[in-house]
C-alpha cells in the first residue's frame, strides 16, 4: 500500500513537472531588453540613441522563438495541428531549434528540412532536442528546404502539421501583437527608425 501511494506521488510529481517545464518555458519567451549601444553612437550627437533588442536571451535563443510559438498555437486553436501529428517545416536553424525546443515541450514529434551546409552546432541542437532532420542539396538553399518540406506535407497531409513559417499569418503577428508593443513601451513611444534583417520577413511587416 505504502510502494503504491508513492509510486502514484511520483507520477503525480512527475507529471506536475512537465506542465511546469512547458509554463515556464514558453513564460520566458519575449519580453527581452533593449540595451543601449553607446559604442555605435560615440561620434553623433547625445539625442541619437540606438538600442539593441536582446532576443538572444529567449529560451532557444534568437527571435524565432517568437513566431514558433505563435504558430503552433495557432495550429492548435486552429485544429489543424492535434497530438497525433508531427510538426513540418523547412528552416534554416533558428526556426527549427524553436519548433524541436517547444514541440518537445509539449510533446510533439518535429520533422525538418534544412540545407546541408547548415552549421553543425545548429544540428547538434535540434538532434538533442529530438527532431528529425532532413537535409537537403545547398545549393538551392531555403528555396531546395522549403520545396522539400511541401512534397512531404503533400504526400502525407494526415501525418503532418505545416506551418509554413514563410507564409504563415501567426509569423507576423507575434511581432506586431508581442514585439512591436515591447518596443514601443521600453522607448516610452519614442522610437523614429526600425532596422531588422529579412529572412521571412515575418519581424519587419
Amino acid at each position: 500500500m505504502i510502494e503504491t501511494a508513492v509510486l502514484k506521488a511520483k507520477v503525480a510529481t512527475d507529471s506536475e513537472f512537465e506542465k511546469n517545464s512547458k509554463f515556464f518555458l514558453e513564460a520566458s519567451i519575449g519580453d527581452t531588453p533593449l540595451i543601449r549601444l553607446r559604442r555605435v553612437t560615440k561620434d553623433l550627437p547625445e539625442n541619437i540613441e540606438v538600442y539593441a533588442k536582446a532576443e538572444h536571451l529567449n529560451p532557444g535563443g534568437s527571435v524565432k522563438d517568437r513566431a514558433a510559438l505563435a504558430m503552433i498555437l495557432a495550429g492548435e486553436n486552429s485544429g489543424e495541428l492535434t497530438k497525433d501529428k508531427t510538426i513540418l517545416d523547412a528552416t534554416s536553424g533558428n526556426t527549427g531549434i524553436a519548433y524541436a525546443m517547444i514541440g518537445a515541450a509539449r510533446g510533439y514529434k518535429v520533422t525538418l528540412t534544412l540545407p546541408k551546409n547548415a552549421s553543425h552546432e545548429r544540428k547538434r541542437i535540434l538532434k538533442l532536442y529530438g527532431a528529425e532532420i532532413i537535409e537537403t542539396d545547398h545549393m538551392n538553399g531555403t528555396d531546395g528546404a522549403q520545396i522539400a518540406a511541401k512534397k512531404l506535407f503533400a504526400e502525407q497531409p494526415d501525418k503532418y502539421f505545416y506551418p509554413d513559417q514563410y507564409n504563415n499569418e501567426a509569423n507576423w503577428k507575434a511581432h506586431y501583437e508581442a514585439s512591436a508593443t515591447e518596443i514601443w513601451q521600453q522607448t516610452n513611444g519614442r522610437i523614429t527608425h526600425f532596422v531588422a534583417g529579412l529572412g521571412t520577413t515575418g519581424t519587419f511587416v
